[in-house]
């Protein structure tokens, strides 16, 4: 009788701000408990990566989905949304 956790992205979502024309990600985050290969319990959290957020901290398989959506383009269209929302 062997228990075991599991941690692992098991969706990512790219979403498209079509308004001012940037995308940003969404993951998944499934914690998995499994005794002899048998699930247990499943948890999940969620987050929300942005184009100008530190994508250091992030696995392997989320920053490269990362690196190709965000373009210099996506950047700057993200950038240019936030300085709409600033008030004087």
């Amino acid at each position: 009788m062997a228990l075991e956790k599991v941690v692992v992205n098991d969706k990512k979502e790219v979403v498209l701000n079509d308004v001012w024309n940037f995308s940003y990600v969404q993951v998944r985050t499934a914690t998995i408990i499994r005794e002899d290969g048998a699930d247990l319990s499943r948890s999940f959290q969620r987050h929300v990566v942005m184009p100008l957020d530190d994508i250091t901290g992030e696995d392997a398989d989320v920053q490269a989905i990362c690196n190709l959506e965000f373009t210099q383009e996506c950047k700057d269209n993200y950038q240019a949304y936030l300085d709409s929302q600033s008030t004087p």
